[in-house]
């Protein structure tokens, strides 16, 4: 593994050459770091020891624990600049663009169902994207518009049909403006908004114009039910001016066949020169790492929700429009940022309440999403390339809901169902804000009580239990199940109690080291990216 790791790094580098922005000689990582910690107000966190960041970066850029061998290698390697080729081979390792797909999915689709696009069809397509680095203005750009002839972006179309939003103007421009300009403006659908007077009624049919299912008719009506007198606009941004509609007669169907508003939005969106969708942008990447938006939430970007660093901020924006929208760019300058790779550990002498979430002080614990429990269970346990190489069996298809309530004896089988199964009983509900996750409880009796997990824990094949089982003294064995769940080594009590435990139970050593196992995926250590 290790004679390989100069290989894998020097690829990753080649095709990340000319990531790093250079601005008076200093990287913009450097520069994240000046200005959070001009404004801490406190003491740091030290930095993130070796097992922490490996952890931890592998969760964020490749959606999954590091495997045992990954966990072996990096922990052995005394480079000064392991940690810079680490996030550089994870950004160019098919990892990536999977852990970025589901990602996207969660924060683009809010896990909507729709038919028409197989949702086969829009992963291949979103890790495509990423895999190809395509930027992210013309990412979305094609969300929001994709010509029929375009066969090679059709499953772009599956944002604007997904269920809720299909035949639905209103919840369209809801959902246009709260994802990609951080405005929740459903309320100004009836009148301008109470408390924020940037989220006007204007703003909401302004973007409604451009979606609506008449483009002809692309001027929209409006009245606030608080104020009498109707109102029109035409397809505009917020703050913007109002694209004019031309008007067109009986007999020029034609004509008014060419009026695309909603092309005009695709267009006129997702550019450099809308600072809405700029920020936005910025805001719901650095979270994404972070933990927590510049701006939090990253849904209510509003002058009375002003960001955590404003200068920061601004910086961010300029240096994501200067590389044209590149996101595995800005995410790599995060990663390397001291900002990121702080410890979770709070200073000596300090509580919790003592460390404000939003001075970047101490790095922020998160939930793993289902996607990252999921993949993260299968890797520590060494079933993952059993489930990918799994098959359904057809007389007996799968849904999450028969099998909860179960009207399904059989496990998921293949990493589809698993994954349908672990977003029915931890995600979000399809439709539901994803800045609003906090699956605390349900990570943990999930954890307590799946039949599937603990199937993973029975010692076959290449499993981990049966690797362990293999491993005739007890402190090795102790030692390779933590660094293949945990990525650390045990604590010296960590390993004495355990060794302990396999010794009392000898006469059923295989159960013995399952159920260890099972203690500590189902430990908040396990649970969380910390």
């Amino acid at each position: 593994m290790r004679n390989s790791l100069p290989v894998l790094v020097t690829l990753a580098g080649l095709m990340l050459v000319g990531l790093t922005p250079a601005r008076g000689g200093e990287a913009l990582h450097v520069e994240i770091d000046r200005l959070i910690e001009a404004t801490a107000g406190g003491k740091l966190a030290d930095r993130s020891d070796a097992p922490e960041f490996l952890r931890r970066i592998t969760l964020d850029l490749a959606g999954r624990v590091p495997t045992t061998a990954e966990a072996v290698a990096f922990l052995a390697d005394t480079a000064a600049k392991r940690r810079n080729r680490l996030v550089d081979r994870l950004l160019a390792s098919p990892d990536f663009p999977r852990r970025m797909q589901e990602w996207f999915q969660v924060v683009v689709l809010e896990r909507r169902a729709e038919k028409s696009i197989k949702q086969e069809d829009w992963s291949k397509w979103v890790q495509a994207s990423f895999r190809d680095n395509v930027p992210w203005n013309q990412l979305v750009s094609r969300l929001l518009f994709v010509e029929k002839e375009d066969a090679a972006n059709q499953p772009a179309s599956k944002f604007l049909k997904a269920t809720g939003r299909g035949g639905n103007s209103h919840q369209v421009t809801q959902d246009i403006a709260r994802i990609f300009l951080g405005r929740d403006i459903m309320c100004a659908q009836c009148h301008n908004h109470p408390t924020v007077e940037t989220y006007t009624q204007a703003d909401y049919f302004g973007i409604f114009s451009y979606v609506q299912e008449q483009p002809a008719k692309a001027n929209s009506e409006f009245e606030s039910v608080f104020e009498p007198g109707k109102k029109t606009t035409g397809p505009r941004l917020p703050g913007g001016v109002a694209i004019e509609v031309p008007k067109f007669e009986k007999g020029q169907e034609a004509e008014a066949a060419k009026f695309r508003p909603r092309l005009m939005l695709a267009r006129d969106l997702p550019t450099a020169s809308n600072p809405a969708f700029v920020r936005t942008s910025v805001n719901r990447l650095w979270a994404m790492m972070m933990g927590r938006g510049l701006v939090h939430p990253p849904h209510l970007d509003h002058p009375d929700n002003p960001p955590s660093h404003p200068d920061l901020f601004t910086l961010l924006q300029r240096e994501f429009t200067a590389s044209k929208f590149n996101t595995r760019q800005l995410l790599r300058e995060i990663a390397l940022s001291k900002a990121y790779q702080r410890s979770s550990q709070l200073p000596v002498g300090l509580a919790a309440a003592d460390v404000p979430e939003d001075r970047y002080r101490v790095a922020l614990p998160k939930p793993l999403s289902p996607e990252q429990l999921a993949w993260s269970l299968m890797t520590a346990t060494r079933n993952r390339d059993r489930m990918l190489a799994g098959t359904a069996p057809v007389e007996e298809p799968f849904n999450a809901y028969s099998y909860i309530n179960g009207q399904i004896e059989r496990l998921p089988a293949t990493v589809g169902e698993t994954m349908e199964l672990f977003s029915w009983m931890i995600g979000n509900p399809p439709g539901e804000n994803p800045d609003d996750y906090n699956p605390a409880m349900g990570h943990a009796l999930f954890l307590m009580n799946e039949r599937l997990v603990l199937d993973w824990l029975t010692p076959r094949g290449k499993s981990l239990i049966a690797s362990l089982v293999a491993i005739d003294k007890n402190p090795a064995a102790v030692e390779q199940l933590y660094l293949s769940v945990l990525s650390r080594p045990p604590s010296d009590k960590e390993a004495k109690a355990a060794i302990l435990f396999l010794d009392k139970h000898a006469d059923s050593r295989p159960t013995a080291l399952s159920d260890l196992a099972w203690s500590l995926l189902a430990s908040a250590e396990f649970r969380l990216n910390h």
